[in-house]
């Protein structure tokens, strides 16, 4: 084991009123408003949002003092960030290890068992989640990007977590994305389960210009949200089971490169969120059979400059995103709030943020997003992931080679 790593306060996030806040509009949460938070002018220049607040929402600024504090340090590009019922958090680490931290901060040797990924570029030991089922089979999914013959793609094994946590036990690949490419960028990939136990899996669609295409392919894996149980099995309601040409484990399509799932309280809806290019990244409420329009549409440019697919933002027959951020932030994992201990973030969206090294709260009202806060600004490290602990505060994990365990409480 290695040392614990005593916490310490880093920062603090200070009153609205003590800001100079107090005048400004109230929104129903108990915080301020004001102007938005992005000041930069947008890269797809010209380019309108669809409807109100689809970018650039008013800024919400929360009434409650918060600090931060590093639990653990020392883990390498950690991925993925999945809290056990005796509040310790499995923590994988990209390069293939998967650890338990306490929640006093001590990190565990690498748990055995898992098979070999491919670590390199984005590809590696990406997401992990608790089955629903973990209090009584400790029963572990994770997802991976896998060799295969022809290159490598992203797959979903799960496994039993000994009682000791120091291995994974008939570990086995439920999910196979297809098709297998020799590439090492957009594997997605998050995973979450929802009240039904259906477990939600989304996938990049590989990023090079020739792959791009397969966004919009239903014989294809790349660039789609999946829906499966939690066997492997295809649910006899997914939208595309017994059509011709379509993979029955399609949630939807039109994806370019989604790393954050989160399942809606209340709703059972999934919620993504991916990558733009520069530009457009987006928030998208994931709706069964939909089409997210990647490449076809899309907000932001290429990152070369010029135009994606003549700069359209807009088409028939596919969604609007929700929220999208130009400049991007380069969202990572996402989850919903649902502790006691920010109650007035009750059901607001939380995003990781790697490129601007922060946690976007964004509060949601009938499906819009009509206010955002940034979050673990004074941290200065990418975000990778995020989640709300039992304890209702907000734990999140960083992405670097030192990365680190952080929880943000009310001081």
């Amino acid at each position: 084991m290695r040392p614990i790593i005593l916490a310490a306060s880093a920062s603090l996030l200070v009153l609205a009123s003590a800001c100079g806040a107090s005048s400004a509009p109230q929104d129903a949460r108990g915080g301020s408003t004001g102007a938005p938070l992005e000041t930069r002018p947008p890269e797809g220049a010209g380019q309108s949002p669809a409807f109100a607040n689809q970018t650039r929402a008013p800024s919400v600024q929360s009434d409650v003092s918060m600090a931060h504090s590093i639990v653990a340090s020392g883990l390498v590009d950690p991925w993925g960030l999945a809290q056990m019922p005796d509040g310790s958090w499995l923590v994988t680490e990209k390069p293939g290890r998967l650890r338990i931290v306490t929640a006093q901060g001590q990190i565990s040797e690498p748990v055995t068992g898992l098979p070999p990924v491919v670590a390199r570029g984005q590809g590696g030991l990406l997401d992990v989640v608790i089955g629903p089922d973990f209090a009584q089979d400790r029963m572990i999914y994770w997802s991976f990007s896998e060799p295969r013959t022809g290159g490598n793609a992203t797959s979903v094994a799960r496994g039993v977590l000994s009682a000791d946590g120091r291995s994974v036990q008939n570990a086995s690949v439920i999910f196979r994305a297809l098709p297998a490419y020799d590439g090492d960028k957009h594997f997605g990939s998050s995973l979450a389960f929802d009240p039904a136990g259906h477990l939600f899996i989304t996938l990049g669609e590989r990023s090079d210009a020739p792959m791009r295409p397969q966004a919009q392919d239903l014989g294809s894996h790349m660039g789609k949200t999946i829906r499966i149980n939690a066997d492997g099995s295809v649910p006899r309601d997914n939208p595309f089971v017994g059509q011709a040409g379509a993979l029955p484990e399609i949630w939807s399509l039109g994806h370019r490169n989604a790393q954050g799932v989160a399942i809606q309280p209340g709703t059972g809806a999934a919620w993504t969120v991916e990558h733009g290019t520069r530009g457009g990244d987006e928030v998208n409420l994931d709706k069964a059979g939909a089409n997210y329009g990647w490449p076809d549409v899309a907000y932001g440019i290429e990152y070369r400059g010029g135009a994606i697919n003549a700069g359209v933002t807009a088409k028939e027959g596919t969604e609007q995103p929700v929220y999208y951020w130009d400049p991007v932030i380069a969202p990572g994992g996402m989850t919903f709030y649902t502790g006691s201990m920010f109650p007035a973030w009750s059901g607001n969206l939380l995003v990781a943020g790697l490129k601007e090294k922060h946690i976007a709260r964004l509060v949601i009202e009938n499906d819009r997003v009509v206010g955002e806060e940034r979050l673990l600004v004074g941290l200065g490290s990418r975000i990778r992931d995020v989640a709300v602990g039992a304890d209702g505060a907000v734990w999140a994990i960083t992405d670097e080679e030192d990365g680190k365990l952080v929880r943000l409480a009310v001081q």
